[in-house]
């Protein structure tokens, strides 16, 4: 096991006093990192090290753009090494957590070595992970949408999808193949099946044997009213717009089963698609229940000053954080705006913590929400006034570009905007997979009277035909990509 002291750049220990690690680069992470960077400078005698599955911060709320053509693949990241100039990144998996020793071990390239950090302030925000709830056979067969590389495995499906069912070959496969289902009436729902509608509506022009009649798009919710962290207008307002743009929308229902060919509703319903999108679910990351603290619903409890109880110098931060409002006693919801807050808070704690100070309790009221319904219409809550249709895709926009980091990113971002409005949509395929290649001994036959080498995959894998339907055959899952 290596010495951490030399894997992320580390000052020599003789020169280090204190040493914060945080353990996560989503937005409570990273948030946390940049204002330590701010207050505490070129102070020598702190060290902050950040451990990242992945070496780019990942601005979640474009992720649906991405998935449907509206913004380049790389212009929602932001590499952390641009982001954070003072602080150590180590890019790797955290393995485990040893809170008695204070001692975090992590692996990372392709031998997957390990490493072994000590930390004297340690921070948690290793955020949440997909919860299938036990549905038979969900996870084999259905995407998701919290990593950039669910957005390009969703993509890639939807292209695929309208190639093969263009075809003349495809007539008894193509209702499957142009049926989309989306489970999870919530934000991340919403927004994947609003891009994803006008992706495939806008795509049609180029594929001549398809039609507005062959597509199906169904989005699938368990409660009564859409959007369930707005109003109840706002939620009624929403699923009439996508029932205009042409979205069948049940509510009251659940995903009950799924195959490679179909989704099975609990009202009896069965969907035929090969491709179901799984956005009704999250936990907290599996690594929060192996600790010895307080837990509540699998999420770390923190006091108001998000410091885990009981653990000296432990804090916690964003989604695999339990953090109540004092005023109310209500849990704060696992936001991108609550987690930037929290991040704030946490790092001039831990400073008042270093210095003497006095510490800051998290007291935040939502600023408002949004939510982006396509054909550019939107929903939004700001200050408690409801906004809908223009204005509010507009203020969805404006909010979220201010709040991408770093003045290129916005750029570019806006310039795709722009370009979205004068051409039509992308349809290149990004696929991870490793080119034919074929090599001949001297007494074979030459290169023309082969068979044609198997397609493989990014691991070298030969792509089987029974593949589950949630392993892309482009990218074999989104793990490939991480």
């Amino acid at each position: 096991m290596d010495d951490p002291s030399n894997a992320a750049g580390a000052a020599p220990a003789s020169r280090i006093r204190t040493r914060i690690l945080i353990l996560g680069g989503g937005f409570g992470g990273i948030t946390t990192a940049r204002q330590l960077e701010r207050l505490l400078g070129s102070d020598a005698s702190v060290e902050i090290t950040l451990i990242s599955r992945e070496n780019f911060f990942l601005f979640t709320p474009m992720l649906h753009e991405v998935a449907a053509s509206d913004v380049d693949i790389t212009h929602i990241v932001n590499p952390i090494r641009k982001v954070l100039r003072h602080t150590n990144l180590f890019v790797g998996e955290v393995e485990s957590i040893d809170l008695d020793a204070r001692r975090i071990v992590a692996s990372h390239g392709l031998s997957r070595h390990q490493h072994e950090f000590q930390y004297d302030h340690l921070v948690l925000g290793l955020g949440a992970v997909t919860s299938f709830h036990g549905i038979p056979d969900l996870q084999a067969h259905a995407l998701q949408m919290k990593s950039l590389a669910d957005a390009i495995v969703l993509r890639n499906r939807l292209i695929e999808n309208l190639e093969e069912a263009d075809a003349d070959c495809a007539a008894d496969r193509r209702t499957t193949a142009l049926t989309l289902v989306v489970a999870g009436g919530g934000f991340a729902g919403v927004e994947t099946v609003a891009a994803a509608n006008d992706f495939l509506r806008d795509s049609l022009p180029s594929y001549p044997h398809l039609s507005e009649e062959d597509l199906r798009v169904v989005l699938v919710h368990d409660g009564a009213v859409l959007l369930p962290e707005l109003d109840e207008a706002l939620g009624s307002y929403t699923e009439t717009k996508l029932a205009d743009y042409k979205v069948e929308v049940r509510t009251g229902v659940r995903v009950a089963g799924v195959s490679r060919t179909g989704v099975r509703l609990d009202d009896g319903m069965n969907i035929p698609t090969n491709t179901l999108v799984w956005t009704a679910g999250s936990a907290a990351n599996p690594l929060i229940q192996t600790l010895p603290c307080k837990l509540e619903r699998g999420h770390v409890m923190v006091t108001e000053y998000l410091e885990v109880p009981d653990w000296p110098n432990l804090w916690a931060v964003g989604d695999c954080a339990s953090i109540r409002d004092p005023r109310t006693g209500n849990l704060y919801p696992p936001t991108a705006q609550h987690a930037m807050r929290e991040g704030r808070v946490l790092a001039r704690n831990i400073v008042a913590s270093l210095r003497g100070g006095k510490k800051q309790p998290f007291v935040f009221t939502t600023i408002g929400t949004l939510a982006s319904l396509g054909r550019r219409t939107g929903v939004a809550r700001i200050f408690g006034t409801n906004f809908s249709g223009f204005p509010a895709w507009l203020l969805w926009r404006a909010i979220y570009l201010s709040k991408l980091p770093r003045f290129e990113k916005k750029l570019r971002v806006a310039l795709d905007w722009l370009l979205d409005i004068v051409f039509s949509k992308d349809l290149v395929q990004f696929r991870a997979e490793i080119g034919p290649s074929a090599a001949y001994a001297d007494d074979e036959s030459a290169p023309g009277e082969t068979e044609a080498p198997a397609r493989t995959s990014a691991a070298g894998d030969r792509q089987a035909d029974d593949a589950p339907l949630g392993r892309d055959r482009e990218i074999a899952s989104s793990d490939k990509l991480r």
